[in-house]
């Protein structure tokens, strides 16, 4: 593992005080970054105060354009936790908890669906339409995308990915459009909700993304949450699993990395953990060297399924990338 002693704080302000030729170098300096994410399929499950909070929401949003404005293919996933609870304690709704999980009984499932797919998955698409007409707001349920099951019966309508429908997300990654799905999963006798951290590491590892970044309110995963200088930096995918498996993890943290686990096992090639209350956290992950998070990789000692086959990225992605390694070779 590779510790970062502190985390250095970014002035993005402070760009406009720069020459032009600096700015230039800047550009210059991101190229290998933008060509390593050109063509890619980028899974950003969009959660913690970055939801909340609208100048915080605002720069996520600007990073997502920028992603695609450098030829990658975002797909966003979001769950909705503080915004379910607002709404429940306005309508004056008791919640119930099962051993430390909220139950989700038929009556709050409503109120599930109405603030994730009505209110939540509808401001977040608008916020990126602003910009042009490029989001598309889905959920689990429109076209099978996510079929769940009960995770527990004695939680209720919360539920667990059975399977993953990629169809209509590829083609709208064809279609050039950004995929933005709110995490209700269909299920034969109703609609579950679901964990949104579970739900993006699923549906990376099933259309083989590139990467998979998860926006959140820490910098990272520290190996000592009280010690500040324990952030890791970069990791293995065999050092996760021995980490998930560990029970030094907060609760929060828990789903990350084992969607995290999930994900790289099935082929995503990078998982990040970054902080969303730093303005640009996901453009500074991505296209810096040092990064501002925690970055997991693969590696050849790794256990994967060894029968695993990498799934391409969509059709568009996939065009992108021949292009770039055309160009490349010309």
């Amino acid at each position: 593992m590779l510790f970062k002693e502190h985390s250095e704080k970014v002035h993005v302000d402070d760009v406009g005080q720069l020459s032009n030729s600096v700015r230039a170098k800047v550009l210059l300096d991101a190229l290998p970054w933008i060509e390593d994410i050109a063509g890619k399929t980028v899974v950003i499950k969009y959660g913690g105060s970055a939801m909340t909070d609208a100048k915080l929401r605002d720069a996520v949003v600007d990073d997502i354009l920028m992603l695609k404005l450098m030829g990658a293919n975002p797909v966003i996933v979001h769950g909705g936790g503080p915004a379910i609870n607002a709404m429940l304690k306005r309508l004056d709704m008791p919640v119930h908890f099962e051993g430390g999980q909220r139950v989700t009984d038929e009556q709050t499932m409503e109120i599930v669906k109405m603030t994730l797919v009505g209110k939540v998955n509808q401001e977040l698409v608008s916020a990126i339409n602003r910009h042009g007409s490029v989001a598309v707001g889905l959920n689990g349920a429109d076209a099978k995308i996510i079929q769940a099951e009960p995770l527990d019966l004695k939680l209720g309508r919360v539920g667990k990915v059975n399977q993953v429908n990629t169809t209509l997300i590829e083609d709208l990654l064809a279609a050039d459009y950004i995929p933005v799905i709110a995490t209700v999963g269909y299920g034969d006798d109703g609609d579950f909700n679901i964990n949104a951290d579970t739900v993006a590491g699923e549906i990376a590892a099933a259309i083989g993304a590139q990467k998979i970044v998860f926006i959140t309110d820490v910098d990272g995963i520290y190996l000592d949450f009280s010690d500040k200088s324990t952030l890791i930096m970069r990791m293995a995918l065999s050092e996760a699993v021995e980490l998930a498996q560990s029970g030094t993890m907060s609760s929060g943290m828990i789903p990350k990395i084992n969607a995290c686990v999930t994900a790289l096992s099935a082929g995503v090639k990078k998982a990040h953990i970054i902080n969303g209350t730093t303005p640009h956290s996901l453009v500074l992950e991505i296209f810096t060297d040092s990064g501002v998070g925690t970055m997991i990789m693969r590696h050849q000692n790794d256990s994967i399924d060894p029968g695993f086959v990498e799934a391409p990225v969509s059709n568009f992605a996939s065009k992108l990338d021949q292009s770039i390694q055309t160009i490349g070779r010309s």
